[in-house]
């Protein structure tokens, strides 16, 4: 079966441009000068994919995606624009827009945007007749454990985002669950069977973790002595995660967008590009906007992370959560470590209500384990570490100070730092850190061990 294309443009010459090239490519093509005139043709044609011009003389493109995507779901949009620009670029993503283009400056870019969105067509399983889009399903974040209000509205806002395709950026406190709402994501996604590969990007010097996402071709440095392939292509069809992508050297940066941008990269040592369909979701707990400020990131790089930005709330702001959240973990310990233990008592669970978590949902994770190793039938106070029952809401957790992110992730590291015994490997493996950023913060904080 011949893959077909509907051209919305009110210009005649550029539409009929458009229409020979896909002609030429093997397409079968309908054309429309306006709004109305596409509808109806989508209607009576169903196209696989639209390529409509923003600017039309009864209808904005932007706006005309979310119509095309509620009379025909599985029909892919590229958006053309003569003047394009930022914010109606991410608008018609979050409409459902498989890319945003602009005319003259990305010509060459065309026809392989097209394939790409084809290829995606392609690969979809055939629905039996009379069927819709499934659903994202309701499972896909059972891992994500609370019912505070804030906490469900990014649930909502995530079971919405994983059915697309789009690029997603988490945000948030260090602990506070990114990596698991990533998984999530990719859980309730149309990816759910393809892999699902996650990556700390600053555990990694800039060297190793490109070749560590991208791959290599044997001889490409010292001790290449094979072909690698990289992260990206064992996530292929899949969701890769890049954990603390803020941290990615600048000019690894230029080779992430270019994947975004065209599907494809070239692997360290190689001359030739890899294709590769896979979908981004990155996590940082810094501001980006400031990092771009300071030179240290690229704002096109941000603007096509972003596309659907979830910031998660930190544990002090959902403490209705914490019983759910202890629980869960007493539960699990538990039963690795093989004990009977029947919860948690009342002193402690008042403690636990007016401790401040700056380390949020890690620290808490970290702090039921340890105490679960000294505790007989219940978890009581005095098996919580002595340094954090005198931080309670009352004492220093109600300083101002203790709620700035430096100032909270300094007491964190040195907490578990101290619950090491000073063992740095192990710290980092606990923080979720990579060993060399661990040593960065102990010289950045002062941090005596």
């Amino acid at each position: 079966m011949m893959n077909t294309i509907l051209i919305i443009d009110d210009e005649p010459i550029i539409r009929k441009l458009l229409a020979r090239m896909m002609e030429l490519e093997g397409y079968e093509v309908f054309q429309a000068a306006d709004r109305a005139s596409g509808l109806k043709l989508l209607t009576a044609k169903t196209p696989q994919l639209v390529l409509c011009d923003v600017f039309l003389p009864d209808g904005n493109g932007v706006e005309m995606v979310k119509e095309i995507k509620e009379l025909q779901p599985e029909t892919e949009v590229i958006l053309l624009t003569a003047h394009g620009n930022i914010p109606d670029g991410v608008q018609a993503i979050k409409n459902g827009a498989f890319d945003y283009i602009t005319k003259g400056d990305d010509n060459n870019k065309i026809i392989p945007i097209i394939s790409r969105a084809m290829e995606k067509i392609n690969s979809r399983p055939a629905q039996p007749s009379g069927s819709t889009v499934v659903p994202v399903r309701e499972s896909a974040f059972d891992t994500v454990l609370g019912h505070s209000r804030g906490l469900q509205q990014v649930i909502q806002l995530a079971r919405k985002v994983a059915v697309t395709d789009v690029p997603v950026l988490l945000t948030g406190e260090t602990g506070t669950g990114k990596e698991v709402f990533a998984q999530a994501i990719h859980n309730g996604s149309a990816r759910a069977k393809q892999p699902f590969v996650a990556i700390n990007c600053s555990a990694f010097s800039k060297e190793l973790l490109e070749s560590e996402i991208f791959g290599h071709k044997a001889g490409a440095f010292t001790g290449a002595l094979k072909d690698k392939k990289g992260l990206f292509e064992e996530a292929n069809h899949g969701t890769i995660f890049l954990d603390e992508i803020g941290e990615m050297a600048y000019g690894l940066q230029a080779k992430l967008l270019r994947v975004l941008e065209t599907g494809e990269y070239i692997k360290v040592g190689d001359t030739k590009p890899t294709k590769i369909d896979v979908r981004i979701v990155s996590a940082t707990n810094r501001n980006l906007k400031e990092e771009i400020a300071n030179s240290n990131f690229r704002e096109d790089l941000y603007f096509r992370l972003s596309v659907f930005h979830l910031h998660l709330p930190p544990l002090r702001e959902r403490r209705e959560d914490i019983p759910e959240l202890a629980a869960a973990f007493l539960k699990f310990f538990a039963a690795k470590m093989g004990k009977q233990v029947k919860g948690f008592a009342a002193d402690c669970q008042a403690w636990m209500q007016s401790y401040a978590w700056p380390g949020n949902v890690r620290e808490l994770r970290n702090v039921i384990e340890r105490a679960l190793i000294i505790c007989d039938d219940y978890i009581t106070l005095d098996d919580m570490p002595l340094d954090f029952r005198s931080s309670t809401l009352s004492g220093s957790a109600a300083d101002g100070d203790d709620f700035e992110l430096a100032e909270a992730e300094h007491r964190h590291i040195q907490r578990v730092l101290q619950y090491t015994k000073g063992n740095k490997a192990e710290a980092a493996r606990l923080l979720k850190i990579g060993l060399t950023t661990l040593y960065r913060k102990i010289e950045e904080y002062g941090i005596n061990i």
